[in-house]
């Protein structure tokens, strides 16, 4: 598949997903988001970017820490998603943010015109990430910084969900995906520079950043249950999986996850999973 058959695949599922993306009883990209901002520290004033901001989960925050005398631009190449992050700003009555559909990774927007870059588990899933990470650089003014989130990448797990998942999901079910998402295609594309901090570090000076930082922490991932968690996960990118099956497939794998998250769960009580989630954060090399 090629990048604008791949970008084409990616904005269509997340215009149909966009109506429940981070809802339906599950929270994980919210507090993610949340806690990026917070390791990023807007100041007042600060003009940020917010590059695949879905339905605002960094966007938000950064915009209230900027203030009044700031701004955010949030992008997102999905016009569903920015159409449900306008509606959420309205609802807000946030207006210091700007909402544009927008391709991340050749973002048409003048160079040095912002002091903050945020991605928070946007940035990495680009074509050619590394390359766009240089073209942030140049939208920075001197001294500016980037952060953005990913998941932790190891050898030894499924990619993109909880570890808990590795052992949860058959990888017979993944032979009808593309060739592109298979397991071992995503850990040559994503380990390669994110698996490890040196290389993170290497890419991000590569790109024009110094004083890179890398900090693992789980995020709480809670689901009201593992029905909650499955209904949620067609919103999200494990939704490149289920529209891949069959019916038969599909309805197995479905009662599979959650008879085993519901087992996870303490009595009545909420599913929770803690998430490692890596941080990067850095700024720019002038």
């Amino acid at each position: 598949m090629d990048d604008t058959a791949y970008k084409a695949a990616v904005a269509q599922a997340f215009d149909r997903a966009a109506a429940h993306y981070d809802r339906l009883g599950v929270e994980f990209f919210t507090p993610m988001g949340r806690r990026l901002v917070e390791r990023v520290a807007p100041r007042p004033g600060d003009r940020v970017l917010d590059v695949g901001c879905g339905r605002g989960a960094a966007l938000f925050p950064a915009a209230a820490l900027a203030g009044p005398e700031g701004s955010a631009l949030g992008i997102d190449i999905a016009p569903a998603m920015i159409d449900e992050a306008r509606r959420e700003a309205e609802r807000q009555g946030v207006t210091n943010v700007e909402l544009r559909t927008m391709d991340g990774e050749h973002p048409e927007l003048p160079p040095r015109s912002f002091d903050l870059i945020t991605g928070s588990y946007s940035v990495i899933f680009l074509p050619d990430a590394p390359a766009a990470l240089a073209r942030y650089a140049a939208l920075l003014r001197d001294g500016g910084r980037i952060g953005f989130t990913s998941p932790v990448f190891t050898d030894d797990t499924f990619p993109f969900l909880p570890p808990v998942f590795t052992d949860l999901i058959p990888r017979s079910l993944l032979s009808d995906l593309p060739p592109e998402w298979q397991p071992e295609a995503l850990r040559r594309r994503f380990n390669s520079w994110l698996g490890h901090a040196t290389d993170l570090r290497r890419t991000l000076e590569k790109a024009g950043f110094r004083d890179v930082e890398v900090a693992d922490e789980p995020v709480e991932l809670v689901a009201e249950s593992g029905e909650a968690w499955v209904d949620w996960s067609h919103t999200q990118g494990m939704r490149l999986l289920w529209t891949h099956l069959s019916a038969r497939e599909s309805a197995q794998l479905r009662q599979r996850l959650i008879t085993a998250l519901d087992a996870m769960r303490d009595g009545e009580g909420p599913l929770t999973i803690d998430t490692p989630v890596r941080y990067v954060t850095a700024t720019v090399r002038r």
